[in-house]
């Protein structure tokens, strides 16, 4: 499942002590191991062998240039939703012909720097957006690729805030008003329909969400093509996949492809997957080191250095996160909450957790926090980011630096008229 392995009463990142990653860059601090992403991806590339998708790693799930061209270097694609994230690609050389681009929200200027780079498609998620993009392509001469995001109004059985494919959410267009663009799309003269695309959400543990969701588009793509003789080449499925955090038992990539593969075989098309968190949320670790333990009377408080800041998930998502100390601790343990330093009550870690005895200065590991970690992470309270390391092997590198005070206050100064 992933590289972090306690030996000798030590937890290791591959074949390095966490301690001594902490010893030379500090906590709080981001760490992610190179195997288990390599791993996870290798997984859904040989379960999904039999079609040859292209896998375009949800970089929203983490944007870390090392994690990227970890990924890159594999053969993946990437799923971006903003010019940053394509900006970021680009730095590392990956090839962005297998870029798709998604966002609700796409500005001009993303339009044109993703036409420039000659992305594989937009997936569209609006009318206006797709008059945007044909107005834009026409202003350059060139033409858009497009897959239509279409909603098949399935609920799937996740957090509220991470649900997207039911008409409730602001995602994707509706069977009827899709079907109407693609039958008037002589009307999108630098528009290349070239597909569909559908995603129903994040952290889905069964496969039963993404089967119905696929029925759906089956019996869509069957319409258009005998009422309407309207033929595409692409399918984009999304991604979704879930990952143990505590108690899951979410399916493996095996299982996934079991499922879903009899129905992406009948469509004909080519498929193009977009997983995020299973890729990189088990493959990266939050430390934090033990400040203070509070006993009120009434409640004990184990105050650590990170904060919501840092990992925002169980303030934002009420997510669980196994949290272990990195040296393995035997004998008494009590029930306490996990906090951090930030001046807000939703700053924690855990509620209510059984730890062992800790004392002022242990380290603590929050597991799973590969995925919309960093990614998340914020300034609030005047607190500089933390910095993120790559582990491969033996070897360990940072991969971002902790940020400092300068970095925070950068391009930030008192205009004269109040000095």
């Amino acid at each position: 499942m992933h590289d972090f392995k306690f030996k000798n009463n030590e937890l290791y990142c591959e074949a390095v002590k966490v301690s001594d990653v902490v010893e030379k860059v500090g906590t709080p601090l981001y760490l992610y191991s190179h195997n288990t992403l390599v791993d996870h991806f290798t997984k859904i590339q040989k379960a999904f062998a039999s079609i040859n998708p292209l896998i375009c790693f949800a970089m929203k799930s983490n944007d870390n240039m090392a994690v990227l061209k970890t990924l890159a270097d594999q053969g993946a694609g990437f799923d971006i939703v903003s010019v940053g994230e394509l900006k970021k690609l680009k730095k590392i050389k990956a090839d962005t012909k297998k870029v798709v681009f998604a966002s609700v929200g796409k500005t001009e200027e993303e339009i044109v720097e993703a036409i420039k780079a000659q992305i594989l498609f937009f997936n569209v998620e609006s009318l206006p957006e797709l008059d945007e993009i044909d107005r834009i392509a026409g202003q350059m001469n060139k033409t858009a690729r497009v897959a239509l995001r279409i909603n098949p109004d399935v609920e799937a059985p996740t957090h509220a805030k991470i649900t997207t494919g039911t008409l409730k959410n602001k995602f994707g267009i509706d069977l009827t008003t899709a079907r109407k663009i693609i039958k008037s799309k002589t009307k999108y003269k630098n528009i290349d329909f070239s597909g569909l695309h559908v995603h129903i959400g994040s952290q889905i543990t069964k496969s039963e969400p993404f089967v119905n969701a696929l029925k759906r588009v089956i019996e869509f793509l069957n319409v258009l093509r005998a009422e309407d003789g309207i033929e595409l080449e692409y399918l984009d499925i999304g991604g979704g996949l879930g990952i143990i955090y505590k108690d899951e038992k979410p399916q493996t990539a095996q299982d996934f492809a079991d499922a879903v593969l009899p129905y992406l075989k009948e469509t004909g098309l080519k498929i193009v997957m977009e997983p995020g968190r299973f890729i990189a949320g088990n493959a990266g670790i939050f430390v934090t080191r033990v400040l203070y333990l509070k006993d009120n009377g009434v409640k004990k408080f184990l105050i650590v250095d990170g904060g919501m800041n840092d990992l925002i998930r169980p303030s934002l998502y009420d997510a669980y996160h196994e949290i272990v100390p990195v040296k393995k601790k035997t004998g008494k343990k009590e029930v306490m909450d996990v906090v951090g330093p930030i001046c807000e009550s939703g700053d924690y870690f855990a509620k209510d957790r059984e730890l062992p005895v800790l004392k002022k200065g242990d380290l603590l590991a929050v597991m799973s926090a590969g995925a919309y970690g960093y990614v998340m992470a914020s300034n609030y309270n005047v607190r500089g980011r933390a910095p993120e390391v790559i582990v491969k092997g033996s070897q360990f590198g940072v991969a971002k630096k902790r940020e400092t005070f300068e970095d925070l206050i950068k391009g930030e100064s008192v205009p004269a008229f109040l000095k």
